[in-house]
C-alpha cells in the first residue's frame, strides 16, 4: 500500500462518520452515545461508572420504597392514637346554643341553635330521591371508594396550591361526616390527616349503607336543623320518606354551606340555581329520567317553604351578622359552637325603623313601588344600629326575606355628591358657573327631572336643586376616571368595569350596593374619613375567650377625601334656601334641624 494514501484515506473515514452522525441526528446520536457509554469500551470489556450506577438503582429504589412504607404506617400509627374510637362515634359532644344579641348584650335577636332538632330515621324511611340527590351533590362514587377519593384529594390539592389556601376540602361522605360527627372543622392538614384515618377505620367496621344513614341523620341542613328527616319537616312540613324530586334536590343543596344557601336567606337565587344543576345531574346520571327532571324543574319548592317560627328580632341583619361569622369562623362553629355575639345594633332604633317602614309603605305604594329598606349607622364608628332589609321578611310576593341594601340597586341622583366632591378636588369651586341649558354629548341629550332649563347657575345651586343637565357637565369637566377612583375610595365596589359607563353615571346609571352607598355618605359625616361599617362588637365562645373584640379597638379609618372639600358638599346638602328654587322652601327634606340630605330618584321613581 502507498503509505503517502493513509492520511487520505483517513480523512475519507472521518468524513463518511460524520455524514452518518448527521444523518442519525442529535436525539439518535445521543441515545448511540448513552449506549456506548453503558456498553463501555469494547477493546478492554470493563464497565463504565453509569453501568455500575445503575447497577445499584434497583437497590436504593427499594431502599426509598421501604423507609417511605415504615414512615407511613408510623404516621397512620401516631394519628390512629390520636382520634377518637370509631365505635363510640355517635356519642358526640352536644352541640350548644349560639346567641345572638343587640349592642347592651340584654336582648336576644336570635338563637342560632336552641334545642336541636334531630330525628333518627332509618334508610329505608328516606326518599330514594333523597339519598340520590345527596349522593349526586356530595360524594357520587360513596359506593366505590374505601373512605377517600385520590382524585378529590388530588384536585383540592391543586386548587389550594393554586390559590395559596387551604380553601378546597375534596372530601367524601364519611370524611364529612367525621368532619360533623366527631372532629372539629378547622383547617389544618393535622385535622385532615385524622378525618382520612378515622374515615378508612369507619370504613372498615360499618357497611356503606350504615355510613350512609349515619351521615343522612348527622349533617346540619342550617341553624338547629339536623339530619334529613327534620330538615323535611322544618322546611317542607312533611317526612323525608314522602320527598319529591324537587324537594330532595332542594335539601341536598343546603348542606355545603348552610348559611349561604339558606332559604331564609338572602341567596335563595344560588340555593335554585344549585338545586336546578342537581336535578340535571340526577337525570344526566340516569337517576330519573328526563320528564321527570323537567317536571321537577317546573315545580317551585321555594313557594311552598314554611315560615320560620322561630323568635327573631331583626332577621335581615341578623342573617348578615350570622354570614360574616360563618366567613370568619366556619358553618359549624357559629351554628354549633355556642358562642355568645353582641351585635351593634339599637334595638330601640330597630324598632322605629321597622314603624317608619309599615306607616309610609302605603304612601310609597301609590308610585308602584314594591319594596322599602332601611339602614341607620353610626358615622363615626361605622355601628350599624338599625337594619330593615325589605317592608315585610315573611311577604314572599315582595321576596321579603331578600335583603335588599345587599342587591344591585340604581342610586339616582343620590350619587351626585360624588361627582362635585371630584370637581371640587380638580380646582372647580361651588360658585363655578354651569350653563343649564339643552346639551348633547355626541347622542346623549340629558334632561332635568321637571324638563325645564334654569339658565347660568353655580355648581352649589345646580347640586342643592339636584339638576341634571349640570351634573353630566361636571362629570365630564371632572373625569370619569377620577371619578370612579373616588367611587372606589369611598367604599363602592361594583363600579370597576370602567369601560361599561358613560356620562349617565352621573345620574345613577351604574348599580350600587344601597349598603356601600349608604356607607360612602360617611366621608362628609367625618370630613373626609372613610370608616367601615360593622355589625359586631364582640364574640365570645362558648369558654368565655374573646375570638373579636370590637369595643376596645378603634375603627380602623382613613383619609379619602380633602376636609375642605366634604365641608363644602355638606354645606350645600345642608342648605334649604339654596334648593327652594326648585323643592320650594317648605320640602320634605327640611327635618327641622340641621341634617345633610340628597334624593335619589331613578327614571321610573
Amino acid at each position: 500500500m502507498d503509505m503517502q494514501k493513509i492520511p487520505q484515506i483517513k480523512k475519507i473515514t472521518i468524513q463518511q462518520n460524520v455524514r452518518k452522525e448527521k444523518k442519525r441526528g442529535p436525539v439518535s446520536g445521543l441515545a448511540c452515545w448513552l449506549w456506548q457509554a453503558i456498553r463501555g469500551p469494547r477493546r478492554n470489556g470493563g464497565k463504565s461508572r453509569l453501568r455500575k450506577l445503575l447497577a445499584y438503582l434497583p437497590v436504593l429504589l427499594v431502599a426509598i420504597f421501604l423507609a417511605g412504607t415504615v414512615a407511613f404506617i408510623g404516621l397512620f400509627v401516631w394519628v390512629s392514637n390520636e382520634i377518637p374510637d370509631p365505635n363510640n362515634l355517635l356519642t358526640r359532644q352536644i352541640a350548644e346554643t349560639t346567641k345572638i344579641y343587640d349592642r347592651k348584650g340584654e336582648t336576644i335577636l336570635y338563637e342560632l341553635h336552641g334545642d336541636e332538632k334531630r330525628t333518627l330515621v332509618e334508610l329505608d324511611q328516606i326518599s330514594p330521591y333523597a339519598i340520590d340527590a345527596t349522593l349526586v351533590a356530595e360524594d357520587r362514587n360513596f359506593y366505590e371508594h374505601k373512605g377517600y377519593s385520590i382524585k378529590g384529594f388530588i384536585r383540592a390539592l391543586l386548587k389550594n396550591f393554586q390559590s395559596g389556601g387551604r380553601g378546597q376540602g375534596g372530601s367524601t361522605i364519611t370524611q364529612q361526616f367525621v368532619k360533623n360527627a366527631v372532629l372539629s372543622p378547622e383547617k389544618t392538614y393535622t385535622r385532615k390527616l385524622k378525618e382520612l384515618v378515622m374515615s378508612i377505620e369507619i370504613e372498615r367496621r360499618f357497611s356503606k349503607d350504615e355510613i350512609l344513614k349515619m351521615y343522612l341523620n348527622e349533617i346540619p341542613y342550617g341553624s338547629v336543623v339536623y339530619g334529613i328527616e327534620s330538615a323535611a319537616q322544618t322546611f317542607l312540613g312533611k317526612s323525608a320518606s314522602d320527598l319529591t324530586v324537587s324537594e330532595s334536590a332542594l335539601l341536598a343543596a343546603l348542606p355545603q354551606a348552610t348559611t349561604y344557601y339558606s332559604p331564609y336567606g338572602s341567596h335563595t337565587d344560588a340555593l335554585v340555581a344549585r338545586q336546578r344543576w342537581i336535578i340535571g345531574s340526577l337525570s344526566e346520571l340516569g337517576y330519573i329520567t328526563q320528564e321527570q327532571a323537567d317536571e321537577a324543574l317546573a315545580d317551585d319548592v321555594l313557594s311552598r317553604i314554611k315560615t320560620s317560627s322561630e323568635s327573631i328580632t331583626a332577621p335581615h341583619f341578623v342573617f348578615y351578622v350570622r354570614e360574616a361569622l360563618a366567613q370568619e369562623f366556619g358553618e359549624q362553629l357559629v351554628d354549633q359552637g355556642g358562642l355568645k355575639i353582641i351585635t351593634t345594633l339599637d334595638v330601640d332604633k330597630q324598632r322605629a325603623a321597622e314603624e317608619i317602614i309599615t306607616e309610609q309603605y302605603p304612601d310609597l305604594e301609590e308610585w308602584e313601588a314594591s319594596n322599602a329598606a332601611l339602614l341607620s349607622f353610626d358615622a363615626k364608628t361605622g355601628d350599624i344600629l338599625a337594619m330593615v332589609g325589605s317592608a315585610d321578611y315573611d311577604n314572599d310576593e315582595i321576596s321579603g326575606k331578600f335583603n335588599s341594601l345587599l342587591g344591585m340597586r340604581q342610586p339616582g341622583s343620590s350619587i351626585k355628591p360624588f361627582v362635585y366632591a371630584t370637581a371640587f378636588g380638580k380646582g372647580y369651586t361651588p360658585n363655578t358657573v354651569l350653563y343649564d341649558v339643552v346639551t348633547s354629548f355626541n347622542s346623549y341629550t340629558p334632561k332635568n327631572y321637571d324638563f325645564s332649563e334654569h339658565g347660568p347657575v353655580t355648581m352649589k345651586e345646580a347640586l342643592a336643586g339636584s339638576l341634571n343637565i349640570p351634573a353630566v357637565k361636571t362629570l365630564y369637566l371632572a373625569g370619569m376616571n377620577d371619578f370612579i377612583t373616588l367611587a372606589e375610595k369611598v367604599g363602592y365596589t361594583t363600579l370597576s368595569d370602567r369601560d361599561r359607563f358613560g356620562l349617565t353615571l352621573a345620574l345613577g346609571g351604574g348599580e350600587v350596593r344601597p349598603i356601600e352607598h349608604i356607607s360612602a355618605f360617611s366621608v362628609f359625616a367625618n370630613e373626609g374619613r372613610i370608616v367601615p361599617i360593622r355589625p359586631i362588637l364582640r364574640v365570645e365562645d362558648r369558654d368565655g375567650k374573646v375570638l373579636i373584640d370590637n369595643e376596645k379597638d378603634r375603627p380602623a379609618s382613613k383619609d379619602v377625601m380633602n376636609k375642605e372639600i366634604a365641608r363644602q358638599i355638606n354645606d350645600i346638602l345642608s342648605d334649604n334656601a339654596a334648593r327652594a328654587f326648585v323643592f320650594g322652601e317648605n320640602n320634605h327634606m327640611n327635618i327641622g334641624r340641621p341634617a345633610a340630605v340628597k334624593t335619589g330618584t331613578t327614571n321610573s321613581y
